[in-house]
């Protein structure tokens, strides 16, 4: 089973995937499973979660074809909700579909082709497979990046998740700067208080304790703890 830390990354890629602009809709039955999902996924019960998503996808691929944006969203969420509950073979090729599709119908530089990306390495990542992970992210980021007009929360999102790929691994010098570029963008773009700030700073901490820099980790757990506390 994943972690707090990686279910708590989870729920934040699955916002994400709420289903680009199309032409023409799965519909208001969809939308509202979909919201059902979301709702299923972040009360932690992925199981339920699962079944509405397999039902949204039906819907969805009735509606609108078997290639659509909101058959991609569909298979995303219904991926994470497998995901959440270890069950990595099931979710691999739920990822996989969901990406080409995006990739198909939206083009390979599109930020939901990004979100995709970010939700396939992530699942490689759970498991172990970094070498796998790694390009994803990197392509990721350089959509992410490079879209018209950025949106710098998922930029530092694919940064942090990038440099915990490379924590994990004890490649430290790589971990870093990403850590604290994300870092700069969420306090930018959130605020200083918002619980992503708190996120970064705890991930940095932790690498400043690895990298035996402990009275700089103590002031950025300290922060971190503040943080959450406002935020309760």
């Amino acid at each position: 089973m994943i972690n707090l830390v990686q279910v708590m990354a989870l729920a934040a890629v699955l916002c994400l995937t709420g289903g680009p602009a199309y032409a023409q809709g799965a519909g208001i039955e969809w939308e509202t499973l979909i919201e059902e999902v979301r709702t299923l996924y972040r009360a932690g019960r992925y199981d339920r979660a699962a079944t509405v998503a397999k039902k949204a996808l039906e819907v969805a691929e009735k509606r609108v074809g078997l290639n659509h944006p909101d058959v991609a969203t569909s298979l995303n969420h219904l991926a994470k909700s497998h995901q959440a509950q270890g069950q990595y073979t099931q979710a691999e090729p739920l990822f996989k579909r969901a990406l080409d599709i995006l990739e198909k119908t939206l083009g390979p530089d599109h930020p939901d082709v990004a979100t995709g990306l970010n939700n396939l390495a992530g699942l490689y990542q759970a498991q172990g497979q970094y070498a796998q992970a790694e390009p994803l992210y990197k392509r990721a980021l350089t959509i992410t990046e490079k879209a018209t007009d950025p949106d710098y929360s998922v930029v530092a999102m694919i940064l942090n998740n990038l440099g915990r790929l490379y924590d994990i691994q004890g490649q430290y010098a790589q971990a870093e700067p990403l850590f604290r570029r994300s870092l700069a963008i969420r306090e930018k773009v959130l605020g200083p208080n918002h619980p992503d700030v708190a996120t970064s700073l705890e991930n940095l901490a932790l690498l400043c304790r690895l990298t035996r820099r402990i009275a700089e980790a103590e002031k950025l757990e300290e922060r971190a703890a503040k943080i959450k506390a406002n935020n309760k």
